[in-house]
């Protein structure tokens, strides 16, 4: 897929936006296809024109995984919080024009959401917002569909998408041998419930393992 295209589809989307209705580009995939570092490259080129907003936010807690007894699946669609997602988006959606939105960000670093992390200021015709569910049709997230413009769909030659996830992992402190197989439980278990949401997209985006953009978060 050629780059220059993706930028002119999400500029012409920028551009269809009007005061009272701003546009929602979502970018999907599995864990490690390099959909966030999409999304920040276009946000990135379109300067002044877009906000980058990740669904990672809205992962839940530390605390309240173990409370539940989810730790092990972080990352599932039943570790984050779609209704409070949903809310973000409408919002977003609909800006105000006196006020700027503060949305949260996921720090790996510490593996926790950070609350008022990321600032839309109301005058950003694009939020470009990156995660795995966002074309999932079981309830509550056929709800976050709705409110997104256009969502592609990234994919990545599987082994390589794997290595590039066990690598990321250790980039950010876990040994070699929890980072695989905390990939190849976890991860691969979400990203099998991605690709049966591949369908759905408006766009889908296949990168060879060659071109595919390194994968900083997604």
């Amino acid at each position: 897929m050629d780059p220059r295209h993706l930028l002119s589809r999400a500029r012409r989307l920028a551009g269809s936006a009007t005061p009272a209705r701003r546009r929602l580009l979502g970018i999907t995939g599995p864990p490690g296809a390099g959909k966030s570092t999409l999304a920040a490259h276009l946000v990135a080129e379109l300067t002044g024109q877009a906000a980058l907003v990740p669904m990672d936010g809205f992962h839940l807690a530390e605390a309240e995984l173990r409370r539940l007894g989810r730790t092990d699946r972080k990352g599932a669609p039943d570790t984050f919080d779609p209704a409070g997602y949903e809310a973000l988006l409408a919002r977003l959606r609909s800006p105000d024009a006196d006020t700027t939105v503060y949305a949260p960000a996921f720090d790996r670093h510490i593996e926790e959401p950070v609350a008022g992390s990321i600032a839309v200021a109301p005058h950003i015709p694009l939020v470009v917002t990156e995660g795995n569910y966002l074309l999932l049709d079981s309830a509550p997230w056929p709800r976050v569909r709705a409110l997104l413009d256009e969502v592609w769909y990234v994919e990545l030659d599987t082994p390589e998408r794997i290595r590039r996830l066990i690598d990321r992992h250790e980039r950010f402190g876990r040994p070699r041998t929890d980072a695989v197989r905390f990939v190849h439980s976890s991860d691969e278990t979400n990203a099998r419930v991605v690709a049966a949401t591949r369908d759905r997209a408006d766009l889908l985006i296949s990168f060879a393992p060659e071109e595919a953009p390194l994968p900083s978060g997604d």
